[in-house]
């Protein structure tokens, strides 16, 4: 077949026909999500849970970290794409497979990027923001619904020692000490 114009726009045309019949997607609408994949989260988790170690902390909190760190890796282009290089860059080293301490090596390695950069800071504020991490750690969450701390631990330190009360010797020597040359200096300073 000649390609010529007329080919083409009947191509062209025939084409939209046929997408408009079939629903096609809007293209400017279509939306591709970086980290979709289980293997993407699988690799997503195991680093949240390389650089926030806790044994005590059930899977439910990284996971949910885990779903943050993915919604916001994909709020716009730019950050889409750093989500996609840097899991693919998890995957090139195998990451998955490493142990905790070859894993820890490797994210050392990778600190200064942007995606591990991205992956910390939004994990370390949605992780110890859960719920659940708050009963395991017996934070009983903000208190101004409560009334406040005042009436509520703020003087429970009974884990240190009682306060001593009386002032140190050496305490008031020193400012006895410092105000008679703080007069001697002025005393100077007058007759100069």
């Amino acid at each position: 077949m000649k390609f010529t114009r007329r080919n083409f726009l009947l191509g062209t045309a025939s084409s939209s026909a046929v997408a408009s019949i079939f629903g096609a997607v809007n293209i400017a609408e279509a939306k591709i999500v970086a980290g979709s994949s289980s293997m993407d989260r699988k690799l997503i988790f195991k680093m949240i849970r390389t650089i926030y170690p806790h044994n005590s902390f059930p899977d439910g909190p990284y996971e949910r970290t885990t779903d943050d760190v993915i919604n916001k890796g994909n709020a716009d282009a730019g950050k889409m794409i750093m989500m996609r290089d840097g899991l693919r860059d998890l995957a090139d080293a195998s990451f998955q497979g490493l142990s905790f301490k070859n894993a820890t090596s490797y994210l050392k390695s990778i600190e200064g990027t942007a995606f591990f950069n991205h992956v910390r800071g939004t994990s370390v504020v949605t992780l110890y923001n859960d719920k659940e991490v708050w009963d395991i750690l017996g934070y009983e969450g903000a208190s101004y619904d409560k009334g406040g701390y005042i009436n509520r631990g703020f003087n429970d330190l009974d884990w240190l020692p009682e306060p001593r009360i009386e002032e140190h010797p050496d305490h008031a020597n020193f400012f006895t000490a410092t105000q008679k040359k703080l007069a001697a200096v002025n005393q100077k300073n007058v007759n100069q």
